[in-house]
């Protein structure tokens, strides 16, 4: 039988390239992103579903889980911001923003299908997305960060919780080509600079995340 995933922000780079390595496996992939045009085009393309969904609606975020259906063998949470004002510029309100897209929403994705996840035959599996940013502290990334590091937390509770059924893991990457950080890509030479601080000596791809 077919592996069945879901992939929230399936419609953004990231979720997008993930979502066409996971369909290249024979597996069924339900999308739920905020594009209609996109997702429905991405789905018909990968032979996935797709569900309209907003992140910062617990209604919609339970319909998605719901639409993927009973079983659910992997659910990735590919939602987040780049949201970076200094502290003296940043409002209560950004930070209640921030968490509530990147911590909270994941949070109100996975309690809905936990019961699907352990129905999975075998051990499913949560992924998660922190960024290098809370582990290094960078200027102008306190909203980010903060609710980034609340999904780190997030990881390491509920992966002894869910344990053995479920596994939970997150991957923090650093600055990535996706349409979320075209302002900061877009400019060669920020991006040149950016760059040289990794080893790879290059801004990541979707595909490598």
């Amino acid at each position: 039988m077919a592996k069945n995933y879901l992939i929230f922000g399936g419609t953004g780079g990231v979720g997008a390239a993930l979502a066409r390595i996971v369909a290249k496996t024979g597996a069924h992939v339900h999308i739920g992103g905020r594009d209609p045009a996109k997702g429905n085009a991405l789905a018909q393309e990968i032979g996935g579903s797709f569900s309209p969904m907003d992140a910062t609606d617990p209604q919609s975020i339970i319909a998605c889980v719901i639409a993927a259906g009973p079983t659910i063998d992997g659910l990735v949470w590919a939602i987040g911001s780049i949201n970076l004002k200094p502290l003296s510029r940043l409002t209560d309100q950004d930070f209640l923003n921030d968490f509530t897209l990147n911590a909270l929403g994941a949070v109100q994705a996975i309690r809905a299908a936990v019961p699907a996840l352990k129905a999975a035959d075998g051990t499913s599996s949560i992924v998660l997305f922190s960024t290098v940013a809370v582990r290094q502290g960078f200027n102008a990334h306190a909203s980010v960060a903060m609710a980034k590091g609340a999904i780190e937390g997030l990881t390491h509770a509920l992966a002894a919780e869910l344990a053995p059924k479920v596994r939970v893991n997150a991957v923090a990457p650093s600055l990535t080509r996706t349409n979320m950080a075209r302002s900061l890509t877009a400019n060669d030479t920020m991006a040149q600079a950016i760059a040289q601080l990794h080893p790879l000596q290059r801004l990541g791809e979707a595909e490598d995340v």
